[in-house]
């Protein structure tokens, strides 16, 4: 199986590499870092939209075909919406939603080819419960909601498409913050291994059966329900 893999050099896109490989698949990184392991990439900034949609056209050429694609860069800009800047502001939703939308529109067509093609978009609990100093992340969040729900609809019997919501997870998504935007000391963040496995378990579906939407979070997260 061939899976597109979106933010796949680091966190919860390289937990999902690992798992595809671990399961007899061929991970396609897609990351504007090179990968640490050993697997075929293409870097490309997200929020560039032809250069991913190029990154997208030529790793599934030169694999000859996807059988899957699973959206999981994502970035943060912490803030009031007055103090970020409109720079940082718009580039989150470029890579969350307009990012996600631009990969998924350029593997379409090889998932069509595909008997059982599927593309797995990653939103977030915050795409259902809003936070102050989360505007650009709710709002592509949210997006990625509206979009994924959408698109199902659209391709339903050609694509399947599922959207996992991940509660926190423990990896470098937090560093670099400010201490108020940072999971506090008695925090409970889910390796992303865990939701890597869920996401396996999505692909994993027999013909005719599709898990729509999965949320994967630690017991006592906060932003659920």
């Amino acid at each position: 199986m061939n899976v597109l893999i979106t933010g796949g050099a680091s966190g919860l896109g390289a937990a999902v590499a690992r798992r595809v490989a671990d399961g007899g698949g061929r991970p396609l990184i897609l990351d504007r870092h090179p990968p640490k392991d050993d697997f075929e990439h293409m870097q490309a900034d997200l929020a560039d939209r032809r250069c991913a949609e190029r990154a997208v056209h030529g790793l599934a050429r030169a694999a000859g075909g996807l059988n899957a694609v699973v959206t999981a860069a994502g970035i943060d800009a912490c803030g009031a919406l007055c103090d970020v800047p409109a720079e940082d502001w718009e580039r989150v939703v470029q890579v969350n939603l307009l990012g996600t939308a631009a990969v998924a529109r350029a593997a379409l067509p090889y998932l069509e080819n595909e008997p059982h093609g599927r593309i797995v978009t990653v939103a977030s609990t915050l795409g259902f419960r809003a936070l102050g100093d989360a505007t650009a992340y709710c709002a592509s969040k949210f997006g990625v909601v509206g979009f994924t729900r959408a698109l199902a609809a659209e391709t339903a019997g050609r694509v399947g498409v599922t959207m996992i919501v991940p509660g926190g997870m423990d990896t470098a998504f937090f560093d670099g913050r400010p201490d108020q935007y940072r999971p506090g000391a008695d925090a409970v963040l889910n390796p992303p291994e865990n939701v890597a496995e869920a996401i396996a378990f999505a692909l994993a579906q027999p013909a005719g059966c599709e898990v729509r939407e999965l949320v994967v979070c630690p017991s006592h997260e906060p932003s659920w329900p």
